[in-house]
């Protein structure tokens, strides 16, 4: 089936996936249009230049490492919350890494397919620790801020319903202004993926310690990247891409050793990198996509540790994020 055209942002023919082959319309364009969060700490954010990074940005880049062996080849669109679904149905993205989570209407009435999921969180809470809000009975008759169109939303009324406690949402699109209505103090919380909060606090400029995040998590948010229904082999494509990342920590081989890992003799390690085997072949790009992938972005140890570790702004223990060899949820599936 021939991929359909629309209009680049100079004017020029773009090729744009249908309910056609979406690898064919990405290899035709040149590169992968990624939906993304505007603005997230530690998941993805535009620096002054519009150079972007994060977490889901660069499974963006992944996906782009497989098909073309670049992993530049990447165009990053913003999306609201309001807007996610509606650029992933369109064809405006062909695919979506933008903090979804994966749900069973989302994937049914939304015509949506979740690849694994690349982040496992739940609901949390940030209060200012001045205020004495210890646990979520404590926020009974509290104004809490959220944004719109969001699991967490629906989320609080359920968690709010089931302990008999009332609260006045307050209902921003705008993360900033979001962020900013919590800091100022219209609202007495803010809530979020609990792996967002420690984020939030960075915009209170004066003292972020003055935030401190209610203990639990209060829901299951896996988060994973979202194609189109219809089109199986973009959406093999991107499920493969995903496990790639986890099968890659699991057998040792990281961004810093994976020329050495080439000389491999453990059949799994060739089979990953496209030594021996076809399974690059199999998906329509080449057999050397693992190793592109790896090489330019790295797995998903070195993923994560790049935008949660230790070092980095939003630091976050793995937890539910390990591999499942270390007492995580993350599998790969074979890759035979």
């Amino acid at each position: 089936m021939m991929a359909s055209l629309m209009l680049g942002v100079a004017g020029a023919p773009m090729a744009r996936a249908g309910s056609g082959d979406t690898l064919a319309a990405v290899k035709a364009r040149g590169e992968v249009l990624c939906g993304v969060h505007p603005a997230r700490h530690g998941f993805a954010a535009p620096d002054s230049l519009g150079k972007w990074s994060g977490f889901e940005v660069d499974f963006c880049h992944a996906i782009a490492a497989a098909v073309f062996g670049d992993a530049s080849k990447v165009r990053f669109v913003a999306l609201s919350s309001q807007q996610r679904f509606p650029a992933i149905q369109s064809g405006e993205v062909d695919v979506l890494a933008r903090n979804v989570t994966a749900t069973l209407s989302r994937d049914t009435a939304l015509g949506l397919n979740f690849a694994p999921p690349v982040f496992y969180t739940g609901t949390g809470f940030l209060v200012r620790k001045d205020d004495g809000i210890a646990k979520i009975e404590d926020l009974d008759g509290a104004a809490i801020c959220m944004a719109p169109g969001s699991t967490t939303e629906r989320n609080v009324a359920q968690i709010f319903a089931a302990r008999g406690l009332t609260y006045t949402p307050v209902v921003i699109e705008n993360n900033k202004q979001l962020v900013d209505a919590y800091v100022t103090g219209r609202c007495d919380a803010l809530t979020k993926d609990k792996a967002a909060l420690p984020g939030v606090r960075a915009f209170d400029t004066e003292d972020p310690s003055a935030h401190i995040m209610l203990p639990g998590i209060y829901s299951k948010e896996p988060l994973a990247m979202a194609v189109r229904q219809g089109d199986d082999n973009w959406y093999d494509l991107v499920k493969w891409v995903t496990y790639a990342t986890f099968n890659a920590e699991e057998l040792g081989v990281s961004q810093d050793n994976v020329d050495e890992m080439k000389n491999s003799e453990d059949p799994d390690v060739q089979a990953l990198l496209g030594v021996i085997g076809d399974n690059g072949a199999k998906l329509g790009v080449d057999n050397g996509w693992v190793y592109a992938i790896v090489k330019q972005v790295g797995n998903y140890k070195d993923i994560y540790m790049r935008h949660f570790g230790p070092y980095s702004p939003v630091a976050l223990d793995r937890d539910q994020n390990a591999l499942w060899t270390e007492g995580g949820l993350l599998y790969g599936f074979p890759m035979q």
